[in-house]
């Protein structure tokens, strides 16, 4: 988890929001999985998808995958 305070990571990675978004100041919501080398390993995308009851049981299962 990060705190991306001056928005620097979210310019970086490309999920900043675009101007006309109802939150145009909030970063989109995606996670990345970031594997052991640095590499990004996933992208999970849910800007679209208000209900994230399944977000952490599919990433946790991705980083076993990855173990």
């Amino acid at each position: 988890m990060l705190a991306d305070t001056d928005k620097s990571v979210g310019l970086a990675y490309g999920v900043e929001a675009p101007s006309d978004n109802k939150f145009p100041d909030w970063p989109l919501r995606v996670t990345f999985l970031i594997d052991p080398a640095g590499m990004i390993a996933k992208v999970y995308d849910f800007s679209d998808q208000p209900d994230l009851s399944e977000h952490a049981r599919v990433v946790l299962a991705d980083i076993n995958e990855l173990s």
